[in-house]
């Protein structure tokens, strides 16, 4: 038996389930808000291990990335509060699209693709010494993949209501088709670079196999979101379930590169792996 407050305007009845659109978008929200924390963890470890050493470059870029991250959870909230707290019980508002959305779009491109540079950047100490063909190739794919974010970005500030995301379908398959290929050329090029770097020495072997394995990993991390992100928007269209996977994706990148400087023996300063030394 419902109460009503006198005085209060009625609340009109809203016979919609939102569980497949803003209930997801509210998991995807408090998932990233987890992840988000588990950047806080990740970037004191690092300023720990480098306390002393001044201002660096990978200090400058956690920071960059924190900053970044952070303002992409405020958007993922300030859409989830527009959607089911302003907005709870007027269905007209439900379909527009809030300006944190297509903001949030932008924060992605300048977080994923800074994490592709960096990983480039990776690529081409790791050949020092070799051939640079592989470091050249990987540099021109990710200039070019640049280009494909542009469009969506593009793309997604002609639209302003929910359905109108449907005509540029195609600005989305292509953008997450891109970033799961140049995760898994990232990932590959880096393992490759590390398998051939093997010394002879077991500690330096073993240092390798493990950064290879974690890099092949987080590789593969990011490339199965993205890839669930595109197998979502194909099997549930008209829903917000991408998007809400989309929150966490972009949490993985900023965690996966973070940890990458923060592994064992790998000194993120001086760009260089080095064995333990007792």
């Amino acid at each position: 038996m419902s109460q009503s407050v006198p005085g209060a305007a009625p609340v009109p009845p809203l016979d919609v389930d939102l569980n497949q659109t803003y209930g997801a978008l509210f998991i995807g929200t408090t998932l990233a808000a987890v992840l988000f924390g588990l950047t806080n963890v990740q970037a004191f470890v690092y300023f720990q291990n480098h306390r002393g050493s001044g201002v660096t470059f990978f200090k400058l870029v956690i920071c960059y990335l924190w900053i970044l991250d952070a303002i992409h959870l405020a958007f993922a909230t300030h859409m989830t509060y527009y959607y089911l707290i302003n907005n709870y019980a007027d269905p007209l508002a439900l379909p527009v699209i809030v300006w944190s959305f297509q903001a949030r779009v932008v924060v992605d491109v300048f977080i994923v693709y800074v994490i592709y540079l960096l990983y480039v950047q990776r690529i081409w100490i790791f050949s020092r010494g070799r051939s640079r063909i592989l470091p050249s190739i990987m540099t021109v794919i990710v200039a070019l993949a640049l280009v494909i974010p542009i469009l969506l970005i593009w793309a997604v500030y002609q639209c302003h209501d929910f359905a109108d995301l449907i005509g540029v379908e195609w600005s989305s398959y292509l953008t997450l088709g891109a970033m799961s290929a140049v995760d898994i050329l990232i990932a590959a090029s880096m393992c490759y670079l590390l398998s051939t770097a093997h010394t002879g020495f077991s500690r330096t072997d073993s240092l390798l196999t493990k950064l290879m394995t974690y890099t092949l990993n987080t590789g593969l991390l990011t490339s199965l979101c993205t890839l669930t992100m595109v197998i979502t928007c194909v099997a549930m269209p008209g829903t917000l379930v991408f998007l809400g996977v989309d929150f966490v994706c972009v949490k993985l990148y900023v965690n996966a590169f973070v940890a990458l400087l923060n592994a064992p023996y790998y000194r993120g300063e001086s760009c260089a792996l080095m064995p333990k030394v007792d």
